[in-house]
């Protein structure tokens, strides 16, 4: 069996972008979406994470609320990290590999749409 390339997940994850419900949907289409196999070195120092397996996705960008018209902010990105989630999705075994991009998309996404981290926690606690 080969492991699903980077084109594979990516796909995944814009079919999740795309299944976004209304008003969802129209904010998170400006958003870069990408697919990388591993977190930076620089990304992990940053967040202070050790095990580069413990980093599924990111956002980088400045959430909607915080954004401002006087101001205009670049684009934001959310990249998935290939490597750590199909290691995730191998020993958990309970889900498809589907629903664990569907997860981690919708939840780099939520913080772009600047819910809290505890509405965020509350969509990782529903989740596990």
């Amino acid at each position: 069996m080969i492991a699903p390339d980077l084109d594979a997940i990516e796909a995944l994850a814009r079919a999740t972008r795309d299944a976004l419900p209304a008003p969802f949907a129209g904010l998170a289409a400006e958003v870069r979406l990408v697919v990388e196999d591993w977190p930076s070195d620089d990304v992990l120092d940053e967040m202070e994470i050790e095990d580069a397996y413990d980093l599924t996705g990111l956002y980088e960008g400045v959430p909607l609320p915080d954004r401002s018209v006087e101001h205009p902010e670049p684009p934001s990105t959310v990249t998935l990290f290939r490597r750590p989630i199909l290691d995730e999705w191998a020993g958990r075994g309970d889900v498809t590999l589907e629903e664990l991009v569907a997860h981690v998309t919708i939840h780099e996404f939520a913080h772009h749409f600047g819910w809290s981290d505890e509405e965020i926690a509350r969509i990782d606690r529903w989740w596990e």
